[in-house]
Formats: C-alpha cells, structure tokens, sequence
C-alpha cells in the first residue's frame, strides 16, 4: 500500500500581494508615466506611458554590506515586480558621503546578482543612484523655502534636540523659523555656494513643531558637510538627509509601492507631506507613491547592526566582513549558502506587519532542503585514527564503489581504493566501550561502509596512553555489493578512507557566533556571548577524486554540508568550511 503523500506547506503570509492586487484591480496606476530623468521639466513634459505593471525598489546606503535581513528586501522588492510584471530598481542611497565608499557600492550589487535578481527590463538598465538627483533635490528645497514650507534654521545640533520635545511634551519653534522667505533663501544658497562651515545652520521643513509624531516636528532637509562624495566628487557640499531624498526619488522614478521596514512606519506621514507638497508645486507627477512597511527578517544568534558588525570587524573578533560566522551575504556565500536557500528562507517568512524572532534553525533547514537533493556525496575523515587491517596483504588494494548520490542514479557512480591502512574517525574506536556504542572496540565487528565487515583485534598506544592505531582483520566474503555482503550481520557502520589514497584537506568546522539567541536584546553587551567554539579548524582527508574548486559543495557523509572555501581552497591544497550539519543540534 502506498503511503499517502504529505501535503504542501501553507504558502507563508505576504499581506503585501494583497494590497499590490487591490491596487490593480482599482488601476490606481494604470497609465502613470515615469520621468526617466530627473528634473521638473521632464516630468511635466511627460513621458511614453510606463509598460511596468509596478515599480519597486531596492535602495540599500553604500556604507557597508548587505547581510541577510536585506536579503528579506531584496526578495520582497524584486520578487513583487516579477510576480506582477513589473520592474525593480536597483538604487544606490548613496546622500551621506563620509561613510560611503566604492567597495560597499560594487559589494551590493554583487551581492544582488548572486542571490539571482537583476535590475534590466523593458531594455532598460534600472540602476540609479540618489546623487542622480541632487539638482532636482535643490530645485524642490528652494521651492519649499519659496512656499513658506521650509527655513533655514541657524540653531546648533545641539539646540536642535534640546527643543525638539519629547514623546510628551511638544517641542518648541526656533527663533528662526518665521523669518522672512527671502532670508532664508538666500541663506540657503549660501550654504549651497559653500560660504559656511558646517553644522553653521540647516534646511528644516516647516511643519508642526507640536505633533505627536516627532518626525513631524520640523525635520532637517539639508545639511552641511564639506565632504568628497565618491560620484559628484567636490560639487556639493550641503547634502539631503535619507528622509527627504527616498521620497523624491521614488517619485521621480515612478516608484509605485515603496516597499521598506516597519521602523520608517513613523515616517510615512512625512513621506507623504512631502511628495504632496512637491506635486501641489508642480514638481512631481502623480499618482505619487506610496510607503508600506513590513517586520524585518530578525534572525536569532546573529547581529544585523551596521555599527555592531563594523565592531566585530575592526576588533578582530572575526577575519573580515566575508568571515564564514558573518550574517553578511559574502559571509554567508563563504560559508556555502546558496541564494535558493537564502531565497526559500524569504519565502517561508513571508511578510508581516508584526516584530518577531524566526530561529536561525530555519535558515539551516533551508539550506538543507535546497543541497540534499542534488549535492554529491564524499567521504571525509575529520579527526583521523589509524587503522590496519593486519589480514589484508600488504602492497594490494582494490576499488569500492558507492553513488555519488543515494537518490539520482544518473549521476553517476564514485570509486576508491581499499587497501591495508586506512584512516577512520577517531570517536569511532573505544578500547571501553560505553553503553549502547556500536562501533569498534575490541572483539566487535563492524562495516565499513562500501568495503568489508572488520573484526576488532586491538589496539597501540603511545607513551601518554593515546590510542594511535587499530588493529582489524577483515572478513574477506562480505565486500558490500557481493552476494555475500549480507551474510555477517552487524550494527555498527562506519566511514574511512585509504591512508594511502586520500587527500589531506583542511577542515573549518563553523557553528554559531553568538551563544545567546538575542545577543545585541536590550542592554546587553553583544560582546560578552560570542561563541569561543565559533570555529575548529582540523588536519583531515577527503576521499580521492573530491573536486576542491572554490565554491563547490558535497555533503560529507555523516557530518553534513560542506563549500570548497572560496578565498584559499585549491585542488593541490583544498580548503573545506563547514556550512551546516545534518540535523540541528541547537534545537535540543
């Protein structure tokens, strides 16, 4: 009787399919131009009428690299628009020129390409960047100024948040937010033509100093900072902040959901004020865009913290942002994750409106789920104990033969040799057995896996009392795959390789950074739960024929998943890190 199949798992919750579809369904978009370039002439003008059902965007900061909770993002954003044919922009928040740099933008969007998103549609590459707009940018703030919906305030930092209020209690205006228009912009273009210092003054929208929502009260548009910038070089010195550089140009480039976290959620009231003020001007086009917020992929035993990894880097207490412990894409990529895991992991997610923590376990069965059915299989020996099988001639060896994988015949058949010396693991040998142990010690028999049933005879020691070597005689009838493989019935099995035939190989047996599941909750010094187990790295051998070309995964048998290290694994000198094991051993 065949048993029944299970059946398919829920499809996890994406509320924001259903607010793409309503919006569909209304044609809320239908027929919304798109400006191409930025400037108020061609939005004006018009456009050819967009083919792209919806616009998303990715808008990542140049600051540092993308870790996995931007993969959540990423896939949000760009699986949308293919879902529903439409475009994503890949754009670069590139507005805060002293943290930004090339390696961080080249970073990103290797790291997009790899998780297998592209940004090309309708024949166009829609790669942008928020410098793309600074003269728009400084169009729309004198425009504000002009309207009396913005200010030049000449108030200190410092100042600033000692009158902003508080979560009870409104703030209070500045001394210059009533004076005349004309002051302020001319103000304004003093600071654009670099006659000031900075932190001398700032751009401040004029809002209501007594809202509730603090973000309302009065925000900084523009500030001073005589800073290179990596695109425009010199040509600025007064730059936009982030909340009053997304909006314009998610308009300016047809943006239909901006999609992002809920910790912009309270700035969404701006988002609006702004881009309706801006269209009310003439500036903008609409339907104008609109902001919806969903709970970042929070993963248990790591830190997404920008500030936090940058410790972690700059304090050695791992080597470099694309160390294999690291959640960063290139660490993950290091460590072997594959984008399909990373990308199965957003999908069982889903998206929600509401905070919660998903176990890192979740990320591992991932990477399980998309690596069992198609990564081959080896053979690895990772603490390596001698064992001669004192029977055996010296000077012979034959082949064994195993599946390079149990379930797909048609990939093929591996071989390699047995002979007299072989390595087995270490644990696999105890002179005193506890109980339950069914492996070898000395009378019992056990298989090797591919080859023989052995019988142990015993075993040498060294001067301390360590076990070097173990002694066997093998059971010449019982070579797996013979008629008589089956006729000694044994319970242990176990792997090995010949000492003669196998490859030295260095080992990375990776696991956690973090012991406590929310390592950076509260006030807790993120510091002080790092993991000293974080890493083991082991003198191990692989079976022959093993291809250590960076980049390559097996599942080693009995340990689990393993990537040819992309940074130094060569096929004279392999270089293995361990991505995860069979089975989770941190849910217990």
């Amino acid at each position: 009787m065949t048993a029944p199949s299970k059946p398919a798992p829920a499809p996890a919750t994406n509320f924001l399919r259903h607010i793409v579809e309503a919006d569909l369904a209304s044609g809320r978009y239908a027929g919304k131009r798109w400006a191409g370039h930025p400037g108020p002439a061609s939005v004006q003008n018009g456009a050819p009428p967009d083919p792209a059902r919806i616009r998303t965007r990715f808008p990542p900061e140049p600051n540092g690299y993308l870790h996995i909770g931007h993969a959540k993002s990423i896939s949000l954003n760009f699986g949308l628009a293919r879902d529903y044919g439409g475009v994503c922009h890949m754009r670069l928040d590139d507005t805060n020129p002293e943290k930004e740099e090339r390696r961080y933008v080249d970073g990103i969007v290797d790291a997009v390409h790899w998780l297998g998103y592209d940004w090309k549609a309708y024949g166009t590459e829609h790669y942008y960047h928020a410098s793309d707009y600074f003269g728009f940018m400084y169009e729309a703030a004198e425009a504000l100024v002009q309207a009396g919906l913005a200010y030049v305030d000449e108030q200190s930092a410092e100042e600033m948040r000692a009158t902003r209020g508080t979560l009870t209690e409104p703030g209070a205006n500045s001394a210059w937010r009533d004076r005349p228009v004309g002051e302020s912009l001319q103000r304004l273009r003093d600071m654009r033509a670099g006659k000031l210092p900075d932190g001398a003054m700032a751009l401040r929208a004029k809002i209501d100093m007594a809202s509730p929502n603090i973000n309302l009260r009065d925000p900084v548009l523009y500030r001073i900072r005589h800073a290179e910038h990596h695109r425009t070089g010199n040509t600025w010195c007064i730059y936009p902040m982030y909340t009053y550089a997304h909006p314009i140009e998610d308009a300016l480039e047809g943006i239909t959901h901006s999609i992002c976290t809920l910790e912009f959620e309270d700035q969404r009231p701006f988002y609006d004020w702004l881009l309706n003020n801006l269209a009310d001007l003439g500036l903008l086009a609409r339907p104008l865009p609109r902001q919806h917020e969903f709970a970042r992929l929070n993963l248990t035993y790591i830190v997404t913290s920008k500030r936090k990894l940058l410790q972690l880097v700059k304090e050695g207490h791992v080597d470099g942002w694309d160390d294999p412990r690291m959640p960063t894409l290139v660490g993950l990529r290091r460590r072997g994750y594959t984008p399909e895991a990373i990308q199965l992991l957003c999908e069982r997610t889903g998206a929600s409106k509401s905070d919660s923590w998903i176990d890192y376990g979740l990320l591992e069965q991932s990477l399980r789920d998309d690596l069992d059915p198609r990564a081959p299989r080896a053979v690895a020996v990772l603490r390596p104990l001698k064992l001669v099988i004192t029977n055996y001639p010296e000077g012979q060896s034959e082949e064994c033969s195993a599946p390079r994988h149990p379930h797909h015949e048609e990939m093929g058949r591996r071989s390699f040799p047995f002979g007299r010396e072989l390595w087995i693991e270490a644990d696999d040998f105890a002179e005193t057995p506890p109980k339950g142990f069914f492996r070898l010690y000395p009378g019992n028999q056990v298989r090797l896996k591919y080859g023989y049933v052995i019988r142990c005879t015993g075993c040498t020691k060294d001067a301390d009392g360590k076990v070097v070597e173990v002694q066997a005689e093998y059971l010449p009838d019982t070579k797996s795959g013979t008629p008589g493989a089956d006729s000694v019935k044994v319970k242990g099995n176990i792997t090995w390789l010949s000492a003669a035939a196998a490859v030295p190989a260095e080992v990375r047996l990776y696991d956690r950074l973090f012991t406590d599941p929310q390592p950076a909750a509260g006030d807790k010094d993120f510091l002080a739960f790092l993991n000293p187990n974080s890493v083991e790295v082991v003198q191990a051998f692989v079976e022959p024929g093993t291809d250590a070309s960076p980049g390559v995964s097996y599942q080693f048998e009995r340990f689990g998943y393993f990537v040819a290290d992309r940074e130094l694994s060569t096929p004279a000198a392999p270089v293995f890190n361990r991505t995860t094991t069979l089975r989770d051993s941190w849910g217990k």
